[in-house]
């Protein structure tokens, strides 16, 4: 998403939110009087609907608890924080696995750690879909065939899992026309013709939807029911040298997304402080699944997919590619 369309933080690229103390640490210093460690710790992240658990997890404490006092510096998309988090400006960062897939492919040594957003699973209900004009005579996913679809990022989890949806309704995936296209531009471009399908994430699937466009395919539905849409990752080599503060991190992660998925209300409006999407907006879409667990079938699945749709040669191993801790 451009950063024209979205806050990059609440004040700025990036912003340090406060914590002191946490967990073992704090429990120690009780006993000894003595005052606990922070560690500091830089984070890549994008504006996203996905990412309000672990805003709501620093504001509940739970990176506090962990000893850890995180800033957040906002990129435009994912694959553009891979390069920071390996050379070692930021300690993790946020993409969505084929991104990462890609990544490992090429023999750069990232790790998934901890989940993002994943799919509802609930068709008519997900917070990803491909849509069309009322108008525009096609009826599913087959009809995307030798049809012009506009996704954010050609060769990545959009494209790949459209072929999918495509492949799933009896068409030819390879006859799709992928179009790239910033997703706030999207919606005027499905309107004038200039594409026949887009496909759109919340907020954009909400407005869409609102103009009259119609949804085809959930095309993350189609490549697994409960697909991890975006994970949280580090360097092989920060994972080495300090495989307890990754654990810490993962931990204070699983116990935000925990907290969202029991607190959507909470999570709403927290999406407001870090995002330029209105509150009215944000009333009305659909939130991501939030786990606290890696899911480690949906990346093979997105692996699977990755090989067979040409964006590897190689087959890359889940095991290669997410943390022995997180799976």
């Amino acid at each position: 998403m451009r950063r024209s369309t979205v806050l990059a933080t609440v004040a700025a690229v990036s912003v340090v939110l406060a914590g002191c103390g946490g967990g073992e640490a704090a429990d120690e210093a009780e006993a000894t009087g003595t005052e606990a460690a922070v560690t500091q710790l830089s984070l890549g992240v994008l504006p996203l609907v996905d990412l309000a658990p672990i805003y709501l997890g620093v504001e509940q404490g739970f990176f506090e608890e962990e000893g850890l006092e995180l800033s957040f510096t906002t990129a435009q998309g994912g694959a553009a924080i891979i390069p920071s988090v390996l050379g070692g400006e930021l300690d993790f960062g946020f993409s969505n696995p084929t991104s990462l897939i890609l990544a490992r492919s090429q023999g750069l040594p990232v790790k998934i750690i901890a989940p993002g957003g994943s799919s509802t699973g609930e068709v008519g209900a997900d917070y990803g879909a491909v849509v069309v004009r009322p108008d525009s005579g096609i009826p599913d996913a087959a009809g995307l065939a030798g049809r012009r679809v506009a996704v954010n990022t050609l060769r990545n989890i959009g494209d790949t899992s459209i072929r999918e949806s495509v492949r799933v309704a009896g068409g030819d995936p390879d006859a799709v026309e992928f179009v790239e296209m910033p997703l706030p531009d999207m919606g005027a471009a499905l309107e004038t013709g200039q594409v026949d399908a887009i496909w759109v994430v919340e907020p954009f699937l909400t407005s869409a939807l609102s103009q009259g466009a119609v949804p085809v395919a959930w095309n993350w539905i189609d490549v697994s029911p409960d697909l991890m849409a975006s994970a949280y990752f580090t360097s092989e080599e920060k994972l080495a040298q300090d495989p307890d503060l990754v654990e810490r991190f993962a931990a204070a992660v699983a116990r935000s997304a925990e907290y969202a998925q029991q607190n959507p209300e909470e999570a709403r409006d927290i999406i407001t402080t870090y995002t330029q999407i209105p509150a009215e907006v944000v009333a009305e879409v659909t939130l991501p699944g939030w786990e606290p667990e890696v899911n480690v079938d949906s990346t093979e699945r997105l692996i699977d997919l990755a090989l067979e749709d040409g964006l590897i040669d190689d087959e890359v191993s889940v095991e290669d590619l997410v943390a022995e801790t997180a799976r």
